[in-house]
């Protein structure tokens, strides 16, 4: 039988994935369907299903977008040359680009400015990464772990740089910066860490709740960076875990000889998945079910200008100061 089921906040949707599907409803509301979207706007496919209901169209490349139409840019950040290229085409473009996704590429364009070398830790091929990279390709090496520093060769150690993605896990990641740092003593780090608040707050929200617990489940997507983070904190502090789309997931024998169970979700999953997962152990008897907060989150994000009038066609206007406001 299991006594107790956990639902740890915070979970689910993180201010900048509110804010990117906000600007998308709103856009379909200002401008009618279709509206065009690159790449997925955040890494969740009910989001994506559920926008693509409403008119939303989602493409991998602006190539398929017709000239003169509105296009989204989505959550995890586009390269500068993405910019360029919707500005030929004649699109109207409005950015969703994560406002702490923004402050990253605000700062890579500043050490590239000063001549640095950068080193961007990060996941391979990461749409967040991809843009970030596409600030400064010349001057940005991507880490992936401290291994990679062993294929670094003739950087002047007085002009280097570094930066993270958004979505890591956060001890992980500090022991690659300790490795970067002994390395490269004068390296120049970025004024306030990268990683997002709300990555930090799931990931110590599951080492909090891991001795209580025989069980995680993470509600997120396969190519969702901070849920796949989540299953290996928790794995990390003794606790077994798995990633799962939604509630038809679950294999049955995950639940048996459990006393005690949690689940959190990804900050891009709908909160409507983890309360099907949470039925099913209702369904299976549950003796008791129990928010367990480590803190309040009461972070918002506006959305840009463009995205809540209907403006006259200009360039692309890239929404670098929208943090707080």
């Amino acid at each position: 039988m299991i006594e107790t089921l956990y639902l740890i906040k915070p979970r689910g949707f993180c201010a900048g994935v509110v804010r990117a599907i906000d600007i998308v409803e709103r856009a379909l509301s200002i401008y009618g369907p279709p509206v065009y979207v690159r790449k997925e706007i955040v890494h969740n496919p009910i989001v994506v299903n559920d926008l693509r209901e409403m008119g939303a169209v989602f493409v991998e490349s602006l190539k398929e977008v017709p000239s003169h139409s509105v296009v989204i840019f989505s959550a995890h950040g586009v390269a500068p040359d993405v910019y360029d290229d919707a500005s030929r085409r004649g699109l109207n473009v409005i950015d969703a680009t994560c406002p702490l996704v923004t402050k990253v590429h605000i700062e890579a364009r500043r050490f590239a400015k000063e001549g640095r070398t950068i080193l961007l830790i990060g996941h391979e091929g990461h749409d967040e990464v991809i843009g970030t990279m596409g600030e400064a390709p010349d001057q940005m090496v991507l880490i992936q772990d401290s291994e990679d520093l062993d294929q670094l060769d003739g950087l002047d150690p007085a002009n280097v740089a570094f930066l993270t993605q958004t979505t890591l896990s956060v001890d992980d990641t500090r022991d690659v910066i300790d490795a970067v740092r002994e390395r490269y003593p004068e390296i120049k780090a970025p004024a306030k860490d990268d990683i997002c608040y709300a990555t930090q707050n799931r990931q110590e929200a599951v080492k909090a709740i891991a001795p209580r617990v025989d069980l995680l489940l993470v509600v997120g997507a396969a190519n969702s960076s901070n849920s796949l983070r989540l299953v290996e904190v928790a794995k990390q502090n003794g606790v077994r875990a798995h990633r799962i789309d939604r509630a038809s997931e679950i294999i049955p024998e995950w639940l048996d000889g459990i006393r005690s169970a949690a689940i959190t979700a990804g900050a891009s999953t709908p909160e409507r998945l983890v309360q099907e997962v949470a039925d099913v152990f209702r369904e299976r008897g549950v003796r008791s079910i129990e928010d367990f907060e480590m803190v309040q989150e009461n972070v918002v994000f506006p959305c840009p200008r463009s995205s809540t009038s209907k403006p006259s066609p200009s360039p692309p206007e890239r929404f670098a100061g929208y943090i707080g406001r």
